[in-house]
């Protein structure tokens, strides 16, 4: 099985495929878009995307390719954050000016380099990649910060480990397939999007399908709906699977929202 990430080996992407499928070959890309494309050819058998962190919040990107796309959510996982500083063999903490990594890292270890005012905050496309940098140049003088797996994959030493503020944090992935949504074994959660017309109560309205069947959310964001400027989609988690209570609820959302969006249906992560 080929599943497909964005970014490098070494990735929290790559982590998060290989817990979620340890016997699936890892294709790396260098764009979310490339990742979709790829599955939506078949090129894949799926891929593992990163939907939301617990501190950084969503990924804006892959929320507008899941709506656009032909994929549908099979599973969800959540991986503890651990970020690790990382350089060349040999180097010591006192030589390192330089610290590469994606910015989003960069700023959840804040207290590094407060504590640290020589170090050098430079932002990098990818955690993996630069480790994979500071490796394949022989800098001496930097190190990146990214994933355990990443000092694996490319040969670097750890010289600090756990260097993330708070030790709460969390992205949630999604491993997503091609075609139309079904449910999977032991399904207790639901993905969807839908659009309201601007009209008075209308959220309130659409909203009220779920609450009258006792239905729980988890989770309600609105993203603008591109071609049509002010305009919104409303990306929704409800808390139950592909019961009678749930296809009625979604049923009677369609009176009143239009579209409506199936994005899986799958079970729950463990917390």
């Amino acid at each position: 099985m080929k599943i497909a990430i964005q970014g490098e080996l070494g990735s929290f992407s790559h982590e998060a495929a290989e817990t979620m499928l340890p016997q699936a070959t890892v294709v790396p890309c260098a764009r979310s878009l490339e990742v979709f494309d790829r599955v939506q050819r078949g090129t894949v058998d799926g891929a593992v995307i990163p939907i939301e962190n617990s501190l950084a919040g969503s990924v804006a990107e892959h929320f507008d390719l899941l709506l656009g796309r032909d994929v549908h959510i099979v599973r969800e996982f959540r991986l503890r954050i651990v970020h690790n500083l990382i350089a060349l063999p040999g180097t010591k903490f006192g030589d390192v000016r330089r610290v590469f990594s994606h910015p989003v890292a960069l700023d959840q270890c804040r207290d590094l380099f407060a504590k640290n005012p020589r170090l050098e905050m430079t932002p990098f496309y990818d955690t993996a990649g630069s480790v994979k940098h500071v490796i394949a140049e022989g800098l001496r003088d930097a190190a990146g910060i990214a994933s355990r797996r990443a000092a694996e994959v490319y040969g670097g030493k750890i010289l600090k480990a756990g260097i993330e503020d708070d030790k709460k944090n969390f992205t949630r992935f999604f491993l997503i397939r091609r075609g139309k949504p079904r449910a999977s074994h032991g399904a207790n959660k639901t993905s969807l999007a839908f659009s309201i017309k601007n009209i008075p109560g209308g959220l309130f309205k659409a909203l009220s399908v779920f609450a009258l069947r006792d239905i729980s959310l988890s989770k309600i964001e609105s993203r603008p709906m591109r071609g049509r400027p002010w305009e919104y989609v409303f990306f929704v988690d409800l808390l139950r699977g592909d019961d009678e209570d749930s296809r009625n609820a979604l049923r009677h959302l369609g009176e009143v929202a239009e579209p409506v969006k199936v994005l899986g249906i799958y079970p729950e992560s463990p917390s």
